[in-house]
């Protein structure tokens, strides 16, 4: 066969990949669970074309994610034609754009100080004067019930001062307390916003895409996330991964087959983070660079290398899966985070009344829509075992993902640091809030709610990563048909 005909063959078996696709009928028992399904209507494929593919490639279109009434056609539908222009132009606005980030923090975990000297690789700090004042000095001010707590808290204060006075360790160890308090819910390391190297972005003026940050110090990151924080056994290698061996992932796969649900979530979660993040490099590639202009775009052959069945050696169709699952989790953490932005007194606050008070029910309406979608992933399977073995096995996942977010801190492109500091601690937001789900529950509909906070760094956080995995999702679509029209 031809070296032409067999790439052909490549982009249309992709292309049928990223189909959408049918649901199965009704669920039984053991796919009530947590996962999803995913299956291909034939009667979609030209018969000849079906023939042929079916015939070479079938194995690319019977994947699926276990136990769940979950279908890829429906998450397309709804997201591409539903959430994501909503969410878009949500993403846009002042409250969304500006997130206040350390990229100068070193790494913890080994001594390498170099940074990529790529130009793309860098990140345009905003001015102060640029930032909305009702963000950049009084970023606290997201609820009126938080201005009014802030105020009754100087009154006692005042009106009941006694001798603070404390010894220089006694202080040391009242904050080390606080910051163990304020991290015990959280599922990621927090940057210090009020670090004198802590400096606000505009997102929109450095948008996640390619930048040439690639080779040994890219590979290092995502080894140290999959070798030492997926609960891997050192003996599984990993499919593609350097040494893992000729039985093409199977030793792999039934590892992870054979761990808990938790476990393996975990590893989806990761995978389909990182499938999102090549799918935004692949869409928004530097096809020209040139003296008088660049010119960013899609790049089906890059895609390709990263997505194809056969180039991926099958790799390419479960991180599209991931993906997927990985949609699933943020969507229902929105859905289930809607009572605290319910509350009368909650403000998207930028110092623009008027302008806050739209985009709290454009949120709203966002909120409401997610909640509405008919499969959602059903979090109440993880952990929810032995309560001992489960709160350990809890703890633990927090841990891992901590040490994901403190990678971070290791990545040499700055503008590659800026997204993956954002999305883990998007994600782990997410976590925070499907793990909170009785805090959430009892948030009074008036007055502070001291059980369950999101500051503004998880809320914009939050919002952003979603956002980047809606966009991953409505990008298949755009290389579904650019696919389509090689044939």
């Amino acid at each position: 066969m031809a070296a032409g005909s067999g790439l052909g063959l490549r982009a249309l078996a992709l292309a049928v990949l990223l189909l959408p696709v049918l649901p199965r009928g009704p669920p039984g028992a053991a796919e009530r669970r947590c996962f999803c399904q995913i299956s291909v209507a034939k009667s979609k494929l030209p018969k000849a074309f079906r023939k042929t593919l079916f015939a070479k490639y079938r194995f690319l279109v019977t994947g699926h994610l276990d136990d769940c009434t979950c279908d890829v056609e429906t998450i397309d539908a709804f997201n591409n034609y539903k959430l994501f222009p909503r969410l878009n132009e949500l993403l846009g606005s002042d409250y969304f754009r500006y997130y206040k980030v350390n990229l100068q923090k070193p790494c913890p975990f080994w001594n390498d100080n170099s940074h990529c000297g790529i130009r793309d690789c860098a990140v345009k700090p905003c001015p102060s004067d640029k930032v909305p004042d009702g963000i950049r000095s009084a970023s606290y001010k997201y609820s009126e019930e938080a201005n009014n707590l802030a105020e009754e808290c100087e009154e006692a204060k005042r009106l009941g001062a006694v001798d603070g006075s404390l010894s220089e360790e006694t202080q040391q160890a009242v904050l080390q307390w606080t910051r163990h308090d304020d991290s015990s819910d959280s599922f990621c390391e927090a940057d210090d916003i009020y670090s004198p190297d802590a400096e606000y972005v505009d997102l929109l003026l450095n948008p996640e895409r390619y930048t040439g940050y690639k080779g040994p110090d890219a590979w290092k990151i995502w080894n140290s996330i999959y070798e030492e924080n997926c609960f891997k056994p050192q003996n599984v290698k990993r499919p593609l991964a350097s040494g893992r061996g000729d039985d093409g992932g199977q030793t792999f796969y039934k590892w992870l087959k054979g761990v808990c649900v938790e476990k393996r979530a975990f590893y989806k979660l990761i995978s389909g983070l990182h499938a999102s993040i090549n799918i935004h490099l692949s869409a928004r590639y530097l096809l020209q660079d040139t003296w008088s202009e660049k010119k960013w775009g899609p790049n089906v052959t890059e895609f390709q290398q990263r997505f194809d069945e056969v180039i991926t050696r099958g790799e390419g169709p479960r991180r599209l899966k991931n993906l997927y699952f990985l949609y699933l989790i943020e969507l229902r953490a929105l859905s289930k985070v809607l009572p605290f932005f319910e509350r009368p007194g909650f403000q998207l606050y930028t110092g623009n009344k008027s302008h806050d008070a739209e985009m709290k029910n454009q949120l709203l309406e966002i909120l409401h829509l997610a909640k509405s979608f008919p499969l959602h992933f059903d979090e109440n399977s993880l952990f929810a075992g032995n309560k001992k073995e489960a709160a350990k096995l809890k703890e633990e996942f927090k841990l891992h993902f901590k040490n994901i977010s403190k990678i971070m801190d290791c990545v040499g492109c700055f503008k590659c640091r800026l997204w993956g500091k954002l999305q883990t601690q998007g994600l782990g937001t997410a976590l925070k809030i499907l793990f909170s789900e009785k805090l959430i529950e009892n948030i009074p509909e008036s007055g502070p709610s001291y059980g369950f906070q999101l500051t503004r760094q998880e809320i914009v956080a939050l919002f952003n990563a979603f956002g980047r995995i809606s966009t991953s999702v409505r990008e298949l679509e755009n290389f579904r048909n650019m696919l389509r029209n090689m044939r």
